[in-house]
């Protein structure tokens, strides 16, 4: 089984997070953390930096590490670094997903997300409690 190494941001507005829908392939209209692959000679911090610039023509701080996810879909095996983020520039312009939308912990789990970012929804909801 294929190993599929990526990165997460939960990007945080006060009591709200960023979430965006998937447009594309088998899990199309499903939610999820945006963030992507990890490339050759990147760190975890690197990587989401760059996909965020990319997927949503932002630039973020990336913060403390959120949990290393590990989950087994049918066709691979997904480990994702899940981290807090900060926007520092620009305003979350949506360039490949096809929907987006900032959530409350109320509201967290009213979307239909992918397996493997809801494995971490627990411990935010916990945060933004705080």
């Amino acid at each position: 089984m294929k190993n599929i190494y990526v990165v997460a941001a939960v990007i945080r507005d006060g009591n709200r997070i960023f979430a965006t829908q998937r447009g594309y392939g088998p899990y199309e209209g499903w939610w999820e953390f945006p963030g992507g692959k990890i490339e050759n000679g990147e760190t975890s911090q690197q990587a989401l930096r760059r996909e965020i610039l990319e997927e949503l023509d932002t630039e973020v701080q990336v913060g403390s590490l959120i949990d290393h996810v590990q989950y087994t879909y049918p066709e691979f095996h997904l480990e994702m670094d899940c981290f807090w983020c900060t926007v520092t520039k620009g305003d979350l312009r949506l360039k490949e997903a096809e929907d987006a939308r900032w959530l409350t912990k109320e509201d967290l789990f009213s979307v239909k997300w992918l397996p493997a970012d809801l494995e971490i929804l627990d411990k935010i909801a916990k945060a933004l409690s705080l």
